[in-house]
């Protein structure tokens, strides 16, 4: 089936899928394009010059972040990520040369192909659901997959109903946080891939936010007059309705939902306590318990709503 003839098909109960093999027949069809339009349907003052990374002198670590939770709104998402894996195996700092460097010129290739092929939209928006922010998040989607390589590891994509406490999965930082995806050969999984997405999103002044289900992170176009979810860690791009989230990868119940805040558009604060029980995950791999235990408390205060944070601040003992 065409791509066409799957947005043509397209039931709105069900996901919008664009297969990894879409991705790249669209690449080579957005590789013909020679037409160069400015992005005029895009409203100025939501785009964002420059970087934003390490705002906030005093918070240069971890336990910074911690101390000064009435901070953490002033921090970008990606360096809040990386301060959350400071000091784990294979983490390394968004002021790296080769990180820093990686970053921009993402940033920079997903905003020159947007505008570049942005007339594509214009002349046929049927083709991208009439949705601006679907086609803009196709784009990211076509250039860091196609451009940069960015993929989900396959050696820990494990299967939901085989997981468990120290199967692996937070062995290596590189795998959960987005100092992975910053790297010659980038890989990483569901707690980190969708950082990235929102990072670059956010820098391009998408509305774009971090939400979390049962085991998973996706991200949420969440602004600009369009609402929609954005599975970006298949083989290709995933648009779909919170549902499917009720479903995948753990069935929910509507008691978990309430008391783990699930399915809600994280605040700069809840994106911190995720990250920092990321951490935790990885600490208690490396058998570093009370370690874990402080960032699990750490994530319940930033986070009251999710229950599982201070259960986990309570078992995660030596």
């Amino acid at each position: 089936m065409t791509r066409k003839q799957s947005l043509q098909r397209k039931n709105r109960a069900r996901p919008t899928a664009i297969t990894r093999g879409e991705l790249h027949r669209l690449r080579l069809l957005i590789g013909l394009g020679l037409v160069v339009t400015a992005l005029g349907a895009w409203p100025i003052a939501n785009r964002i010059s420059g970087a934003r990374y390490m705002d906030v002198a005093q918070i240069v670590s971890v336990e910074d972040l911690i101390k000064h939770p009435d901070q953490i709104a002033r921090l970008d998402i990606l360096n809040l990520n990386m301060l959350c894996a400071d000091g784990l195996q294979g983490a390394r700092h968004l002021d790296d040369p080769d990180c820093s460097s990686r970053l921009a010129a993402m940033v920079a290739k997903v905003r020159t192909e947007t505008e570049r092929h942005f007339y594509k939209f214009q002349n046929g928006p049927a083709e991208f659901e009439h949705s601006e922010g679907f086609f803009r998040m196709l784009m990211m989607a076509v250039v860091l997959v196609e451009d940069f390589g960015v993929s989900y590891n396959p050696e820990r994509r494990i299967d939901p109903a085989r997981a468990q406490m120290g199967d692996g999965f937070f062995a290596d930082a590189r795998e959960v946080f987005v100092t992975g995806l910053l790297r010659d050969q980038p890989s990483g999984t569901c707690s980190s891939l969708p950082v990235l997405y929102v990072a670059i999103g956010r820098e391009l002044g998408y509305p774009l936010k971090l939400v979390t289900t049962k085991g998973h992170l996706f991200v949420r176009w969440d602004g600009a007059g369009e609402r929609f979810n954005i599975e970006a860690t298949g083989n290709g791009l995933n648009r779909l309705d919170d549902e499917h989230y009720k479903q995948w990868p753990f069935p929910l119940t509507a008691e978990e939902i309430q008391e783990e805040d699930y399915l809600t558009s994280l605040t700069p604060e809840g994106e911190a306590a995720v990250f920092l029980s990321i951490r935790a995950m990885c600490l208690l791999e490396a058998g570093r318990a009370d370690e874990a235990r402080e960032c699990f408390a750490a994530a319940a205060k930033l986070n009251p709503k999710c229950r599982s944070y201070q259960l986990m601040a309570g078992n995660s003992k030596s």
